[in-house]
């Protein structure tokens, strides 16, 4: 018995791990890996369960996410350590490789709303320019953060951007990266992690905003985003597609939102095969998310034959 909670613990663990590996980049969602894991059922309904009456539900829960929380930081200390440098110096293979993710994850979202979308009213296009139109507003606007002193505007915008990047969890097919590149906080965030697993407490107050507006957002948005899904599903989805088409500017211009600022992404600096791979990695997650619920599918059948 000892032996099967001990085991628990770490395929719990391990799959924190890889979550933060996939969270760390834009286009490749936590949840994807949690559900090949068989976790995604535990996870989603234990940020439900914290804020719940039953005790011992609250208690298991907790016990879980701890779990996958200490697999999740390991993971993500690897991946900010490796993207941080990566940024610094191979800043347009890394944008073209974050292009082809983003891109490959538009029609796949696509694709799995595909009834949605087809039970959309006509003014429902309106909600994509207008996620689009937000994403490539905050883009020019460079709003810029710093990893070192934070005023009470970028204080809030950090907390903002905390609570929607982690309800991003239960939209389909969005990661939190995906937000934080759209919002312009991508490389601060990872930037100042990079710092803190190193020792240095210099990006402290920035990572404690972030925090606590990704707390807020477990307690307070997962509600509504919920309500919105189910009320408002159509509504809802084309404004993630905006999000996620505005994104790709986003992303074409992290370049120039550097210390030192480089020209944006174009034809002349991008790397087709970056770009290839990242689309690729994308598809190669759709494909095995497709054959997971199929074999799922094909046992529950087989057990209700039975």
């Amino acid at each position: 018995m000892k032996m099967n909670k001990v085991t628990g613990s770490i395929k719990t663990a391990v799959c924190g791990f890889f979550m933060a590996l996939a969270d760390s980049v834009p286009g490749v969602s936590g949840g994807t890996v949690a559900f090949f894991a068989g976790e995604y059922d535990d996870f989603i309904c234990s940020f439900g369960n914290i804020t719940g009456r039953d005790k011992a539900r609250r208690r298991q829960s907790l016990l879980f996410l701890l779990r996958l929380g200490i697999g999740w930081i390991c993971g993500m200390g690897l991946s900010v350590t490796l993207l941080a440098g990566l940024f610094s110096t191979h800043i347009y293979a890394v944008s073209s490789l974050f292009l082809g993710l983003v891109a490959a994850s538009i029609p796949l979202v696509a694709a799995e709303e595909k009834k949605t979308l087809k039970a959309c009213r006509p003014w429902h296009i309106l909600f994509f320019f207008a996620g689009a139109a937000v994403v490539v507003a905050l883009s020019l606007l460079h709003f810029s953060v710093s990893t070192e002193a934070l005023d009470v505007p970028s204080a809030l915008y950090v907390f903002v951007s905390g609570a929607l990047a982690i309800s991003a969890m239960v939209l389909p097919g969005i990661s939190g990266s995906t937000l934080l590149l759209a919002f312009g906080l991508y490389v601060p965030i990872i930037t100042a992690m990079k710092r803190f697993f190193a020792f240095d407490l210099s990006a402290l107050p920035l990572l404690l905003v972030f925090g606590f507006g990704v707390l807020a957002g477990i307690f307070c948005s997962f509600r509504g985003i919920h309500y919105l899904l189910s009320r408002h599903r159509g509504a809802t989805v084309c404004a993630i597609l905006g999000l996620m088409s505005g994104s790709l500017f986003a992303v074409a211009i992290e370049p120039t939102t550097l210390k030192v600022p480089l020209p944006p992404l174009s034809p002349a600096n991008a790397h087709p095969v970056y770009i290839l791979l990242g689309a690729a990695t994308v598809a190669a997650f759709a494909a095995a998310k497709a054959i997971v619920e199929r074999r799922a599918k094909r046992n529950n059948t087989e057990d209700a034959g039975e």
